[in-house]
């Protein structure tokens, strides 16, 4: 099966829009970062850090997903 780009951004952006839209409360947080939080009170700010966990994990996915993507386009051509 061959993979075009617009398949692969497709795909990429219906795994996004349905881990955005899903509406379950995703805790990204070690147990050491949950222990420092519960001593402040402010729940925006909890919430932001949440989603500073979450951005910080899309550098790593989106690495290793381009080894991956690059490494099975080469061993295509062999």
């Amino acid at each position: 099966m061959k993979f075009t780009w617009q398949r692969v951004l497709i795909l990429v952006c219906m795994a996004a829009a349905i881990v955005l839209l899903s509406h379950t409360y995703a805790e990204a947080q070690c147990a050491m970062c949950r222990a420092s939080l519960t001593s402040v009170t402010n729940s925006r700010f909890i919430r932001n850090f949440n989603i500073g966990v979450l951005v910080l994990l899309i550098p790593p996915v989106s690495i290793f997903c381009t080894m991956f993507i690059v490494l099975r386009k080469y061993r295509a051509s062999e």
